[in-house]
C-alpha cells in the first residue's frame, strides 16, 4: 500500500466515522418516538433507491439478482438495518457506539483471517489489544444499565458481526464502491418495501412530518449513500483490518 494511498483511505475513513457517529445518536433519537425499526429501514432504503435509480438505470447497471449480492443485502443491507434500528428501542446511543463500532475491529479481524486467509500479525494483535483497552475504558463508563438494556445490547452485537461480515465479503468478492452503493440499496428496496407496506407494523405514522424527512435525509442520503460510498474507497485503499479498526473512533 503506497503513502498516498493510505493517506486517502485514512481520509475516507475519518469522514465516514463523522457521518457513522450522527447515526448512532439520531437512531437513538428515533428509537424513543414512536418510529420502529422496520419504519426506519423503510425510509434508508426507499430514500436511497429514488435518488439512485437515475444513475443504475442510465450510468451503472450493476446486476442486482444474484447469490452475492443477495448476500451483501441479508448482511449489510436488510439485516443490519433492522436489528440495528431496533436495538435503539432498548439500548442508549452510548451503548451503541461502544458496541456497534468498537467492537466491529474485532469482529473484521477474525472474518478476514477466515474468509480471506490475512494473517493476525503481531502489530494487528497489538493494535487490537489497544482498541480493546480504550473499549473496555468506555464499557465502564457507558454499559452501566444492562439490566435494563439488554436486549438492544446483544440486537447491537449482532448488528456489528452483521456489518462485519459484509466489510468482508465485499472485499472477498471484489465490488466497486459504487456497485456496493447501488447494488445493495436498490436490491434492498425492490425486496423489503413490499414485505413492509404489507406485513409489518408501522409507527410512522404516529410522528411528525419534520421527524420523517429528517430521518430520511440522514439515513437514506447521508448514511446509505455519501457514507457508504466513503467506506467503501476507504476499504479500497486499507483493506477490512485496518478500516475496521479506524472506525472504532466512532464512540470518542
Amino acid at each position: 500500500m503506497s503513502t498516498s494511498s493510505a493517506r486517502s483511505g485514512y481520509f475516507y475513513a475519518a469522514a465516514c466515522v463523522l457521518i457513522w457517529s450522527g447515526f448512532v445518536l439520531l437512531s437513538r433519537v428515533a428509537g424513543k418516538t414512536a418510529l420502529n425499526g422496520f419504519d426506519l429501514t423503510a425510509l434508508r432504503f426507499g430514500t436511497a433507491a429514488i435518488l439512485l435509480f437515475p444513475a443504475w438505470l442510465f450510468w451503472k447497471r450493476v446486476p442486482l439478482f444474484n447469490r452475492r449480492m443477495l448476500m451483501l443485502v441479508a448482511t449489510g443491507g436488510i439485516g443490519y438495518s433492522v436489528v440495528v434500528y431496533s436495538s435503539f428501542r432498548f439500548a442508549p446511543a452510548a451503548h451503541g457506539a461502544v458496541l456497534l463500532s468498537g467492537i466491529l475491529p474485532f469482529f473484521v479481524a477474525v472474518l478476514a483471517w477466515r474468509l480471506l486467509d490475512t494473517p493476525l500479525s503481531p502489530n494487528l494483535r497489538k493494535a487490537l489489544l489497544l482498541i480493546a483497552l480504550g473499549v473496555a475504558g468506555l464499557a465502564a463508563h457507558s454499559l452501566h444499565d444492562l439490566g435494563s438494556s439488554w436486549p438492544g445490547d446483544l440486537l447491537m452485537l449482532t448488528a456489528s458481526f452483521l456489518w462485519g461480515l459484509y466489510t468482508v465479503l465485499v472485499k472477498k468478492w471484489g465490488y466497486s464502491p459504487w456497485e456496493t452503493t447501488l447494488g445493495v440499496a436498490l436490491l434492498a428496496a425492490l425486496i423489503y418495501l413490499p414485505v413492509y407496506a404489507l406485513l409489518l407494523p408501522k409507527g410512522i405514522t404516529l410522528v411528525p412530518l419534520s421527524a420523517i424527512v429528517t430521518q430520511a435525509f440522514y439515513q437514506g442520503v447521508l448514511v446509505v449513500i455519501v457514507a457508504m460510498l466513503l467506506y467503501m474507497q476507504a476499504l479500497a485503499r486499507l483493506g477490512p483490518t485496518q478500516l475496521g479498526a479506524a472506525m472504532a473512533t466512532v464512540p470518542a
